[in-house]
């Protein structure tokens, strides 16, 4: 990891170590408060734990043309951004993804998309709906791998995260703690509970927590629309296509609608938000990621409206590409961030549970 950010996180941390003001924000600040010096697995604590509402910068006395110059929100997500990458596996892959994000994605998801035409253009699946296209068993080995070497190599990369922040054996009531939190997004509420200041400085909103509901639920709901049909498939013996009335429909086409509306709504405000408190090198790949992401749910959606249409086999390729896209770029864009901040609000759980343990008469 990169010691100029490193150091710079640092200096700003022990200046609000001092200060104080922002005490009841975040997470971030009872966890600050908690040290008297910064490792640098600390820091990448907090900058993980830190959810970039921006509320602290703008209640800051001490921000330009200040002497101080704190930038806390940049500051976190510096280190962030410069440890997903650093933890990911290869290095390489994540660091090109933040540069250029959009062009990747694209190129990712028109290739794929290229070649699952080519392959149905060469040979007869057979089947109904979908499967007429490609075949499921087709479908299955192509998939599978795409979904499970991802999930592998985000495992690698949480398990370097967990060492440098000094991670202790996981307890059931750190991840009910951990889960309970990013189920509401309590930390993007505000430091008042009012909202971020994500869009405008004297402008309180819960946009920014809306649209990361919207797209975390909406992902969850299509996620298990395609568990469902597994169960349906394998274990019941119901193969698709399946009624709009079905499970996975009804989750699917539920899913794809908040994935859509909360990527739309996701890039407004990023396109409004001020770069220069957050990650400015990576706003490409963050942009890169969220329209992929809505590509998926958008492409889902209009391919169930073409069903029985002369549109159904150019959508569906160009879903599958973007669904694959999604799926191997993964360890690498920021869906990232949910699975590392999962793991900081876990570690954060511990660190409570543990101070309270220190306690006297606890």
């Amino acid at each position: 990891m990169r010691t100029d950010l490193l150091q710079e996180a640092r200096r700003q941390a022990g200046i609000c170590n001092a200060c104080r003001y922002c005490e009841g924000y975040c997470a971030v600040f009872p966890a600050l408060q908690a040290e008297r010096a910064f490792s640098d697995g600390d820091l990448t604590q907090l900058a993980n734990l830190c959810h970039n509402c921006r509320g602290c910068y703008y209640a800051c006395q001490y921000t330009a043309p200040h002497e101080f110059d704190l930038n806390l929100p940049k500051a976190l997500a510096d280190v962030r951004q410069d440890s997903w990458e650093d933890f990911a596996v290869p290095r390489a892959a994540a660091r090109a993804f933040q540069k250029n994000g959009v062009a990747i994605a694209a190129a990712a998801m028109l290739g794929f998309a290229l070649l699952f035409w080519a392959a149905q253009a060469l040979a007869s699946a057979g089947g109904d709906g979908f499967y007429t296209v490609l075949s499921h068993n087709a479908m299955v080995a192509i998939f599978l791998p795409s979904f499970l070497l991802p999930l592998l190599s985000m495992g690698i990369g949480l398990s370097r995260y967990w060492r440098a922040v000094d991670g202790a054996p996981v307890r059931l009531s750190h991840l009910r703690a951990a889960f309970a939190s990013a189920a509401n997004m309590r930390n993007l509420k505000g430091g008042h509970g009012d909202g971020c200041n994500f869009e405008d400085e004297d402008r309180f909103t819960h946009a920014r927590r809306a649209a990361h509901q919207a797209v975390m639920y909406g992902f969850l709901l299509c996620f298990a629309a395609t568990g469902v049909a597994t169960v349906m498939h394998y274990v019941l013996d119901m193969p698709a296509p399946y009624g709009i009335f079905s499970a996975p429909k009804i989750l699917g086409l539920s899913g794809g609608v908040l994935l859509v509306l909360g990527c739309a709504e996701m890039i407004r405000l990023k396109l409004r938000a001020d770069k220069d408190l957050g990650a400015a090198h990576a706003f490409g790949g963050e942009v890169g990621f969220i329209g992929l992401l809505g590509v998926v749910g958008l492409s889902g959606l209009a391919l169930y409206a073409a069903t029985g249409t002369g549109w159904m086999p150019t959508l569906l390729v160009l879903h599958l590409g973007a669904v694959l896209a999604f799926f191997l770029l993964t360890p690498f864009t920021k869906m990232a961030h949910g699975f590392y901040r999962l793991a900081a609000l876990t570690r954060d759980a511990q660190r409570q549970g543990q101070r309270q343990g220190q306690r006297p008469g606890s």
